[in-house]
């Protein structure tokens, strides 16, 4: 019976980490350039770092960190599905009220790097704010 168990439990870890893998892992250190409404063209940087323990078949959760020159660093997360991306960043300086939240759409370029635009939002950053990013990985 014991080894009957252990059979069992083995399965389940197995098809627990199959079904991790079968995400789209999009983890990776992009460049960026941007258009904010307020501030206008600017450059960046965007690391994404899956969270595997956060990730299921076709969902995953990463850690997100932008680096933006003479801006800051703006500290996140995200949330995957598929290919459709949902990120969440704020600048350190929580004065500013510089935090918004995106959406992208992740595709391999011709290249077949990893690739995205985004388009996002702040509620608050001066009285709103939009602006999109067009982002490639290193």
């Amino acid at each position: 019976m014991k080894f009957f168990t252990y059979i069992l439990l083995s399965f389940i870890s197995f098809s627990s980490q199959a079904e991790t893998l079968n995400t789209p892992d999009f983890s990776g250190v992009y460049n960026c350039v941007g258009d904010d409404a307020h501030e206008g063209k600017y450059t960046g940087t965007v690391t994404m770092r899956l969270k595997p323990e956060h990730s299921k078949a076709s969902y995953a959760s990463y850690d997100f960190k932008l680096k933006v020159p003479e801006y800051g660093i703006y500290l996140g997360h995200a949330a995957a599905n598929g290919h459709h991306v949902a990120m969440h960043f704020a600048l350190q300086d929580q004065t500013t009220k510089d935090y918004g939240t995106g959406i992208a759409e992740m595709k391999k370029n011709a290249k077949g790097q990893w690739s995205f635009h985004k388009f996002y939002f702040e509620p608050e950053f001066k009285g709103g704010n939009t602006g999109v990013e067009d982002c490639t990985i290193q």
